[in-house]
Formats: C-alpha cells, structure tokens, sequence
C-alpha cells in the first residue's frame, strides 16, 4: 500500500461507530466472547481491568438502561451482547433485557476488581464459569482487540504465546506503580506527523475521503437527540435556550451547544450510535461536531466540510499515537485540538496557521485531568471546544504561543510529543489518586 492508502486504512480503523461509553462497551464485548464461549448463561463472572479502564467505566451511562457502571453493562454483555457487533455490542438491548441483566446482578456472582499490574492502561480480564466450565478471555491496548481465549484450560487463542498469562488470581484494590503504555501499541501503524497529515488532508482525491461524512451523520443525530431529550446536564439544550441570553446566536454558541448535545446523549445513556476517534465516542464527538457546526454557520462546501472533518480526526489520531490509548490527561484536549486544525482550515488557514493553532492549544489546555466517564464530560468537552475555535482565531491573525512560553517547542511535532509526554508519564501519580479518590467515596 502506498502512504495514502495506509493513512485511510489507520482513520477507518481508529473511526468507527460505539454504542455508548467505549471503555464499558469494550467490558461488555469481552463478556460477550467469553459468554459465546463458555455456551451457556454463566454462574459467576470475574472481571479485572486496568487503572484507566476502572476509572472510566465506573460512573457513565448504559445505553437503553436508565442505569450507570459495570455490573449492568457486564450482566447485559452476558445476556444480550454478541462480539460481532464490536463497540456496538449492545445494540440489541430491550426494556425486557435491562429487567433481566437486574435479575442476573441481584442472583449471580459478578466481581470487578483492580488488575494492579495490567500489561497495558488498556486491559480487560474476563473469566466465566458455568458448573465445571470455565472460560477466559482477554482483551488489551485497544477496545476490540482480543489477545488471549482459553475454555477449560484449552487455549483457543494466544496473541503472544511466548509469554506467559496470568490467571484471575484475587487482586485487592490498592494503588502502586502505574501501569506504563504498552511499548508494542500501534507500533504497525504508520508513523504520522502534522505536515503528514495536512498534506494527506489536502491533496486526497476528494471521493476517497466522503466515509467521513458519516461521522458527520452519527454524531449530528446525538446532537439532535440530546437537544430534544433531558440527558446528562442537559449542557447542550440549555445553550441553545437561555445560553442565547448570554452567548447569542453565534458560530461560537452554535459549536458548543452542538457539540455538547451529543455528549450530553452521550454520557446520559442515549441508545445511539456515535462515531468514535481512538477508541473514544466523545473523541469522536469532539473531533467531528466543531467542524460540522462552524461548516454550516459559515456555508462551506461539502468537500470543504470533508477535508476539514478528515484533517481534525487524523490530527487526533496523530496525537493518540504517541499518548496512548487511555491516559490521565482528557481526551477532549486531544480532539479538540483536531478540531481547532479543521478549523483553521475552514477559516482559510494554511498548514502554518494550523501549526500555530496546535501550539495554542497546548499552550491553554494541557493539565485537564480525566476523571472517568461520566454527564459532566459534556463540560469539558464545551471547555475544550470554545478553546479551539479560540486558538484557530488567533493562529489566524498571526498569534501563537512561542518556544519562550512553557512547554512550547518551536517545532509543532515536538510541541505535541511534550503534551503526550506529560500525558502519559508526568501524570501517572495523577491517574492513581483521582482512581483512589472514585473507589473510595
């Protein structure tokens, strides 16, 4: 494959479709194999995740379940998930499921602990019995990939048969050493810079990148629906209503009541698709609803909008590579630096100015914390996207934060390596108190 070709295979890999918050989606799909596996419904389920994993599946919303957290998300996963469908795992769910998953939490076993010393930040652990029958399956680094399979102690699949696999020993919820992202991550991928993305962007023959209006479909119509319903805080709504006193009707206003629906849907629950960024829905919101808002306040073009949507969602995949899948910074800073990217573009911007913006960027927002999963990332997501459209104003005009001002560098790649660093390393002692912090309320 030549690098065009490489490029489009990494953002239809990296953007996909999720039904709900994607890291109790990728516990639900896990469930659902094992479950498939085992051939039966199960007796107990064990599930140990990873640091990052914990922390964001613990308090968001289970899409068409009224409920919140794991034990619902896994009871469903047993009951009504299918592994076919990947992040949409739970796409068949009813009114009749929910009541059974309630049953299947109140009379079956289900345990969810701290895998201490995950091999990845990314690391699901599942283990299902039945009578006699045991099942354990494994998924690592990314939401949807499975790396280990084994029933009855009869492996069915070993990603890295070398190494040896540990079993699902009790794990007691205590902090140590931060698990480091796993060194082997993506490492097949091609390896992107900003330019790499600017020019991929920009000279596409345009036919070969309309998959990403779809994008554009999915996640307007979590807009749409968190606008029309009362989900999460309701962020999106209330801007669009009494917000008009305070920020009018502006393309402003417009991105962050657009963008902060569909998260509001989102996060509250909403039996929607979005299509997700990096293995993240609200990335992929972030990523995609800027674009989509400032594109229809200004009237651009559709292959305007295209280019603008592909250059976000490459600069947050960029970005991703070297932060790693989950970390203790917010992915909205990453998304939403790929959306002041498209923005820039839309604004008439070069790959100077758009360099610029990225500097901005991480000039404002580096050290937003994730604390998980939750209705409130609707508000740090609108933080997120107000900052963008700022830092592509100013890029615009000719501003930009220099190599004199903090962690900025005066290449825009390293600029954006000394964010992930910070990201991935710097804040490990971060990621471990804010989870002792959620597990011991």
């Amino acid at each position: 494959m030549n690098t065009a070709e490489k490029i489009i295979e990494l953002i239809q890999r990296e953007v996909v479709p999720a039904v709900g918050c994607t890291e109790p989606a990728a516990v639900s799909l896990c469930v659902a194999k094992a479950t498939e596996l085992l051939d039966a419904q199960p007796d107990s389920i064990t599930v140990r995740l990873s640091a990052n994993m914990l922390k964001n599946a613990m308090g968001v919303g289970i899409p068409g379940t009224g409920m919140i957290g794991l034990p619902i998300a896994i009871a469903l996963g047993a009951l009504i998930g299918k592994s076919e469908y990947g992040l949409e795992v739970l796409r068949d769910v009813t009114p009749e499921a929910v009541e059974a998953g309630r049953r299947f939490i109140e009379e079956k076993e289900i345990n969810v602990r701290l895998f201490e010393d995950a091999p990845s930040v990314l690391h699901i652990d599942v283990e299902v019995t039945h009578d006699t029958d045991r099942v354990r399956a494994t998924i690592s680094r990314t939401h949807t990939n499975f790396t280990y399979l084994e029933r009855n102690r009869n492996v069915i699949f070993n990603e890295n048969p070398e190494n040896e696999v540990e079993t699902c020993a009790e794990t007691p919820q205590s902090t140590g050493d931060a698990p480091a992202p796993c060194p082997g991550d993506n490492e097949e991928d091609i390896r992107l810079t900003l330019h790499t993305v600017w020019d991929f962007a920009m000279e596409t023959p345009i036919d070969d990148l309309r998959f990403i209006l779809r994008a554009r479909d999915l996640n307007m119509e979590a807009s749409r629906v968190g606008m029309s319903e009362k989900w999460g805080h309701s962020l999106g709504s209330t801007m669009a209503g009494r917000g008009k006193i305070f920020f009018g009707d502006t393309p402003a206003a417009k991105i962050i009541s657009w963008t902060s629906a569909a998260c509001d849907a989102r996060m509250g629950g909403a039996p929607i698709p979005v299509m997700s960024n990096s293995g993240s829905g609200n990335q992929g919101i972030c990523a995609t609803m800027p674009i989509v808002a400032y594109a229809d306040s200004i009237q651009a073009s559709e292959e305007q909008l295209i280019r603008a949507l592909i250059l976000s969602h490459l600069t947050s995949i960029y970005i991703k590579q070297s932060l790693g899948p989950l970390s203790a910074l917010c992915g909205c800073v990453v998304a939403s630096t790929g959306a002041a990217s498209g923005l820039v573009y839309l604004m008439d911007g070069e790959y100077e100015e758009v360099a610029n913006a990225v500097k901005n960027m991480v000039a404002n927002l580096t050290g937003m914390l994730c604390d998980g999963a939750k209705p409130s990332c609707a508000m740090k997501i609108s933080s997120g996207v107000s900052t963008a459209l700022m830092s592509a104003m100013l890029a615009t005009e000719g501003h930009v934060a220099t190599a004199s001002e903090g962690i900025i560098d005066e290449d825009v790649d390293r600029t954006i390596r000394n964010l992930t660093s910070i990201g991935r390393e710097a804040m490990r002692a971060t990621d471990l108190y804010v989870l002792d912090i959620m597990t011991c309320k």
